[in-house]
Order: C-alpha cells, then sequence, then structure tokens
C-alpha cells in the first residue's frame, strides 16, 4: 500500500500521513528510546544541533510532510517518498537538485537494531536532522551533482563516496570521533561498534577506487573520516569538478 501510494504521488502535492499500526509504534519507541542513550555521546554536534529541530518523540512515527516544513525553513531541501530502493543513478541524480527520497514503511518489530533495506526510523532518525545543516547538504548535493551525465562506472563509484559518506561517514571533533553517517546514526548496535575503536580508520579520497560496499556481514569493518562537513564537501565539490576534466587531466585535478 505505501509503494502504491508513493508511486503516485505527484511531485509539489501534500504527501499523505501514514497511519502507523500499535506495533509499528512500539517499534519505533524501542529504536527511540534506545538512541537517546547513545547519540548525545557519540553522534556529530552538527548532527545534535539540528536534532533538536525536530519533534522525534515516543508514541509518535513522523511524517514527511512534517520533515519538509523544517528542511524548507533551513536549507531548502525536500524529503519524497519512495516505494522501495532506488537505481542508484536516479537516486543521486535527486540529491543535485535538494531531493531525498526516503521510505515510509517500518522494520519488522522483531528485529528493532537491524534492517536490511533503508526504512522509515533510517531515513527520519538517520538521514533528515542533517540535512538541515547548511555545510552537510552541501556535501551531500555535491555528491548529487557529480552523478549528472556520468557513465555507470563513475556512478557506481559514487554510489560508494555516498555509502561511506553519508550512510557510514565519521568526522573528527574535539579530538575524537563523532558518527554522522545515518547508517551509523540510526543503529544502536553500529554506534556501539563505532565508539568500541573495533572499526579501521581511513581519509576519505573520492579520487581513488574504495573498497567494496559491505552490509551483510554485520557492522562495518573500517570507516573513512572527514576532518569537517566543510572539508568534506570542498573535497567532493573538486572531485565533481574534475569529473568535467579529460580523463588525462583528472589525476591532476585530485593533487589540486
Amino acid at each position: 500500500m505505501l509503494a502504491e501510494r508513493a508511486k503516485q504521488h505527484q511531485i509539489g502535492t501534500a504527501i499523505t500521513d501514514v497511519e502507523y499500526t500499535p506495533e509499528e509504534v512500539a517499534t519505533w519507541n524501542a529504536v527511540l528510546a534506545q538512541l537517546r542513550e547513545l547519540l548525545p555521546r557519540h553522534a556529530c554536534r552538527e548532527y545534535l544541533r539540528c536534532l533538536s529541530l525536530f519533534d522525534f518523540r515516543p508514541g509518535k512515527v513522523p511524517q514527511l510532510e512534517e520533515m519538509n516544513a523544517v528542511l524548507q525553513c533551513s536549507t531548502g531541501w525536500t524529503v519524497r517518498p519512495v516505494a522501495g530502493l532506488m537505481h542508484p543513478r536516479h537516486f543521486l541524480a535527486g540529491l543535485a537538485f535538494k531531493h531525498f527520497h526516503s521510505t515510509q514503511y517500518m522494520r519488522h518489530p522483531s528485529k528493532p537494531n537491524y534492517t536490511p533495506e533503508p526504512d522509515v526510523v533510517h531515513e527520519l532518525i538517520g538521514h533528515v536532522p542533517l540535512l538541515a545543516d547548511p555545510a552537510y547538504s552541501q556535501l551531500v548535493q555535491a555528491i548529487g551533482a557529480a552523478s549528472l551525465g556520468a557513465d555507470d562506472k563513475t556512478i557506481w563509484h559514487l554510489t560508494k563516496v555516498y555509502w561511506y559518506t553519508v550512510e557510514f561517514g565519521v568526522v573528527r571533533e574535539g579530538g575524537g570521533i563523532k558518527a554522522f553517517g545515518a547508517g551509523i546514526l540510526s543503529s544502536y548496535g553500529e554506534l556501539e561498534h563505532m565508539a568500541s575503536g573495533a572499526a579501521a580508520l581511513e581519509p576519505l579520497d573520492p579520487f581513488r577506487p574504495l573498497p567494496k560496499m559491505s552490509y551483510k556481514d554485520g557492522y562495518q569493518s573500517r570507516y573513512f573520516v572527514l576532518d569537517s562537513f566543510e572539508a568534506g564537501a570542498s573535497l567532493l565539490h573538486s572531485y565533481a569538478a574534475s569529473l568535467a576534466l579529460p580523463e588525462s587531466l583528472r589525476g591532476d585535478a585530485s593533487q589540486a
């Protein structure tokens, strides 16, 4: 039903509210209770500042229209409903124009700490708050802009760049490492794993090949680190600009 409703949604019209079942609301409550204990300690300061703009509370799963009301006043981004996973090219293209496609279904109640596909908890708690931060939203838009007109090989590389930043990125803060990727922020298991120091840390270099994405083997074995959102956005803008150059000159651009 949610998939069909998303397919029929017309851009520019109000997004119909979803009536979540008591069982689905209970799942939301369980995840929210766990994350409230961990986020203040392990989420980056920008996320925590933006989180206060949204009325996430027990007993009520937020609606996409509520999210848009906040985002439009802060950075001009829009969340749109989607039936499920999209082709990377189409999803990334939306980011270039400040459109984030979001699912609306709830993860299975038997596994509140895990979902094999992005659900409404992952989208709203993980992704939406930071889209209200100007520096972060520019970083995301830069990834989308780099995808416009790109060949299939570049699209696949950009999907990895997105994975290791927007989904599982971390940033240096006050001598430590804090999470900003939605895959970490929306999973209390992944948050605890990141905070434990068990994963390797590497600087992000979008000009070089990135490792295979892993989402079926448990928690991430490595995280790519940004020095700041501003530095990350600048790096990704440079990478996007390099795609307009002849391939023979792209190596020079990575050194600039």
